[in-house]
């Protein structure tokens, strides 16, 4: 049993009256709360290089190639979020210039660490205007699955450029 004290949180170890031992003993090898490596906050630290362009000992907790690829592909639109660690990056509203009076938004999702085509997520928003300002239109449903498909294309160039320095 470990018991702290106060704001000295030290292991502090009871042994049972079977052991024959009475009182606290301390433990200096005692494992903590966290086990014996302690608190790994976001992969910090770790030693070991992670499989298929993972970021380990860096801020990002997806697959960078993904990750990177994301922000290539969609970086005509402008940012509202780009959050590494949860691997969702979110647009603002673009209207391209051939077509002013539509315009979309982009939520892209990195759902995993390896370089995988599941590995990403791409749900597109359009709106068109009318005499009653910005309505939701449905996008062509093929949009999303083509932009998945860019990125991936992307991630595949940036993995073969890595690999060739």
């Amino acid at each position: 049993m470990v018991l702290a004290i106060g704001c000295d949180f030290q292991d502090v170890r009871y042994d049972t009256p079977e052991r024959g031992k009475r009182g606290p003993t301390r433990d200096r090898q005692a494992d903590s709360l966290f086990g014996s490596d302690g608190l790994n906050l976001f992969g910090l630290g770790k030693k070991s290089p992670d499989e298929e362009g993972g970021a380990v000992g860096s801020a990002i907790s997806v697959n960078s190639f993904l990750w990177r690829a994301s922000l290539d592909t969609i970086q005509f639109m402008p940012l509202v979020s780009a959050d590494p660690f949860g691997g969702v990056i979110i647009t603002d509203w673009y209207s391209p210039p051939e077509s002013p009076s539509e315009r979309f938004k982009v939520n892209v999702y990195i759902l995993d660490r390896r370089l995988i085509a599941d590995g990403v997520r791409a749900a597109v928003f359009k709106q068109r205007q009318d005499s009653n300002g910005w309505v939701d239109v449905a996008p062509d449903g093929r949009t999303g699955t083509e932009l998945e498909n860019a990125i991936l294309t992307r991630a595949r160039q940036l993995r073969i450029a890595s690999a060739r320095s």
